[in-house]
């Protein structure tokens, strides 16, 4: 079981989410395959344009966008399948058949032969609250939460930015820190990803994602 690792203020953790909300689109970016740099990302949230990316890549920055202006002024919302489908929505716009739907028909998983069943909506749920009832803590709930819903693969695309940004939502309501996987780390959190899929123990992903994927503000009171 995880322990909090940060305890910040709603406040603390909303600002310093604000603060790096560029870098956390830049970092889910590079999870996604998008070979954008962070100013060019920079420049694409401000606004701009960046001519040699597709319209496709474009349009996923500015759906991350979004989808993080949304949590962030949705934190007192409840942690349903509501908020994960209104999530899910901004993250597919203009790039997912059905985006914000449950899943319907069967996916192939690339990098494993591991096919998810189809979703039940109702059985998400209960499980989403049994893993609120359970986890030793905020963080280990968000965690467990979103490598649930990442192996559960509600939607039919965006699962990974959607469970990220949903622990995240819950992170930041909580004060307890912010997911975002280095770029240097993203081949390694596919890694263990994939490996999850396959053998259905979240544990290593877990922890890697505990000790290498969470960053907050460390009180002086605490240290």
């Amino acid at each position: 079981m995880l322990k909090d690792k940060y305890n910040m203020t709603r406040e603390q953790n909303v600002f310093l989410a604000k603060r790096n909300i560029v870098d956390s689109i830049w970092k889910s970016s590079h999870i996604e395959g998008i070979d954008v740099t962070f100013p060019e990302t920079q420049r694409i949230y401000d606004g701009g344009n960046v001519a040699r990316l597709r319209i496709d890549e474009l349009q996923t920055i500015n759906n991350l966008k979004h989808a993080w202006i949304f949590i962030l002024n949705s934190l007192d919302n409840e942690n349903d399948i509501k908020l994960l489908k209104s999530i899910n929505s901004l993250v597919g716009s203009n790039l997912v058949d059905r985006a914000g739907e449950m899943r319907i028909y069967d996916v192939q998983i690339g990098g494993t032969n591991w096919k998810p069943d189809i979703p039940n909506e109702e059985k998400v749920s209960n499980e989403l609250e049994k893993i609120e009832k359970s986890s030793s803590c905020i963080t280990d709930m968000a965690i467990t939460e979103m490598c649930y819903l990442m192996r559960t693969q509600f939607f039919n695309d965006g699962n990974k930015r959607t469970a990220m940004l949903f622990a995240n939502k819950i992170l930041i309501s909580n004060g307890k820190g912010i997911i975002s996987v280095p770029v240097d780390k993203d081949v390694k959190f596919g890694e263990l990803l994939t490996k999850y899929y396959e053998n259905n123990n979240m544990e290593e992903l877990k922890q890697f994602i505990y000790d290498d994927c969470l960053t907050g503000i460390v009180l002086p009171s605490e240290q």
